[in-house]
């Protein structure tokens, strides 16, 4: 994905987490936006994001770090009670 595709990520995630966090705590609203990015985001979109989180995650909000980290558990949770299975 170009460089510009992840900034558009970055904005998208942000913009939900702004959404969400409004009358919740952080944490729920972590568990809350990693349940969306899960359910309506397609596996590239998920796998960019979160590679981003891991590596540098300067430019996202900490409720968008705290959901990419609990995501990738849960894929990696997944993966390892289902191989084969996709995210």
């Amino acid at each position: 994905m170009p460089n510009t595709e992840l900034q558009h990520l970055i904005k998208m995630i942000n913009q939900i987490a702004d959404n969400i966090v409004l009358g919740e705590s952080d944490e729920s609203a972590a568990t809350a936006l990693a349940s969306h990015i899960k359910r309506f985001w397609a596996r590239p979109m998920k796998q960019k994001i979160i590679s981003y989180a891991d590596s540098d995650g300067e430019k996202l909000q900490c409720v968008a770090r705290e959901a990419l980290a609990q995501l990738a558990e849960q894929m990696q949770e997944t993966r390892a009670e289902k191989p084969g299975q996709k995210d």
